[in-house]
């Protein structure tokens, strides 16, 4: 466990300095969101109403946030496609190294960088008049969560991105973001239609965007469904079952890469 941890660290550092050595990389994750706060929040947002009323753009926010972790899967998916492709991973498999070390320190490197665009993303929702209302506790507890839902979805972009080539992850985005959009991040299911609705409340994202709601005390409306009456439980519940599945198929799908 000890060399597993030290050469993920390793792994890790590697890829953060890749990271910021790519000035595209950190102007987007700058600029990416302030347009969506200024695009959702001013823009579709002055003709949006709340049900059960309130400001739409503190109802906006933590479906922002969700969003904005889910969309991750994208970065992760196609770096990791990317190494792929370029023998990278293949330099890594050559190496006396760790093996579950290699995938855990891509986890980690995209772990710190969801942390630096979440609070740029707070500190847009601050500037565009949103805030918590109930207490720091709350309010680190829903960041908790958001970037619990991350963490899971980061080990269903590493398997993707072992099994797809980048052409393939890079068209990837399509279907996601419908799946991103089919939830309750920037309309309540109780304005859906009827089937439309049930769906967004089972939407894993749909989860953890109501108890970031909850949490941060924003506006939103809960149904009266299974799904709406326990989102806490899902909230934690969808993220431990999507690493519980894609972790070891990342991880087996890794050792037999070139076999």
């Amino acid at each position: 466990m000890r060399w597993t941890l030290s050469d993920a660290s390793v792994i890790a550092r590697t890829n953060l300095k890749h990271w910021v050595r790519n000035p595209a990389a950190v102007l987007n994750l700058t600029l990416y969101p302030i347009v969506m706060v200024v695009l959702f929040g001013y823009v579709l947002g002055s003709a949006m109403n709340v049900a059960g009323g309130g400001d739409y753009r503190e109802f906006l926010m933590p479906g922002m946030f969700s969003q904005t972790m889910a969309m991750g899967v994208m970065t992760t998916m196609t770096v990791v496609s990317l190494q792929t492709a370029r023998g990278v991973t293949d330099r890594y498999r050559s190496m006396p190294i760790s093996r579950p070390g290699v995938v855990l320190g891509r986890a980690f490197a995209d772990i710190v960088n969801s942390v630096l665009e979440l609070l740029i993303l707070l500190g847009c929702g601050l500037v565009a008049g949103w805030s918590w209302h109930r207490g720091i506790g709350d309010a680190l507890a829903a960041v908790g969560l958001l970037l619990l839902l991350r963490f899971a979805l980061i080990w269903v972009g590493i398997y993707l991105g072992l099994a797809l080539t980048p052409e393939a992850a890079s068209a990837a985005w399509l279907p996601l973001l419908p799946l991103t959009m089919l939830a309750n991040t920037f309309v309540s299911p109780a304005l859906l239609p009827g089937w439309l609705g049930a769906i967004a409340e089972w939407n894993p994202l749909s989860a953890t965007v109501a108890t970031c709601r909850m949490l941060f005390g924003n506006p939103g409306r809960q149904g009266d469904s299974w799904a709406a009456e326990h989102a806490l439980t899902l909230a934690i519940g969808w993220p431990l079952l999507i690493t519980l599945v894609f972790l070891p198929l990342s991880a087996r799908r890794y050792r037999r890469l070139g076999g």
